[in-house]
């Protein structure tokens, strides 16, 4: 049974943190290198607070929940919450700071889908003659 728990932690661990594809660095590195970044944006609102998916992350998976649903929702996030609520009472020690990182790693996936697909952020970029990849 305890081998079996450290595995699951171990697993959680592993697979429960969002990335970013390297195409989505190169781009999130070319908005930085011009100025755009998550607290400077023109038209783009984060969809996510880093803040609320930590601390809602103290109870057991809700936290993964809340980046599961709404604007810029990751479904994977609904897996994550329900191992983290089988693991409760100790997955927070991991599930508020993943929740928080998760969170801000969406909101970048999110901005650099802004200004690729919506018309806004298109022109925006088409203003300051950026072109993403």
């Amino acid at each position: 049974m305890k081998k079996i728990l450290l595995s699951l932690i171990g697993t959680s661990f592993l697979i429960s943190c969002t990335h970013l594809t390297y195409r989505e660095q190169e781009n999130l590195a070319i908005l930085r290198n011009n100025g755009i970044t998550i607290d400077k944006a023109g038209y783009y609102e984060a969809p996510n607070s880093p803040l609320a998916a930590g601390l809602l992350n103290i109870l057991p998976g809700f936290g993964n929940f809340y980046l599961a649903m709404g604007e810029g929702a990751d479904s994977n996030h609904y897996v994550f919450g329900f191992i983290n609520l089988l693991l409760w009472p100790i997955s927070p020690l991991w599930a508020v700071p993943e929740g928080v990182i998760d969170a801000q790693t969406i909101n970048k996936r999110e901005m650099i889908y802004f200004y690729k697909s919506d018309p806004y952020g298109k022109n925006e970029l088409r203003q300051k003659e950026i072109i993403l990849k």
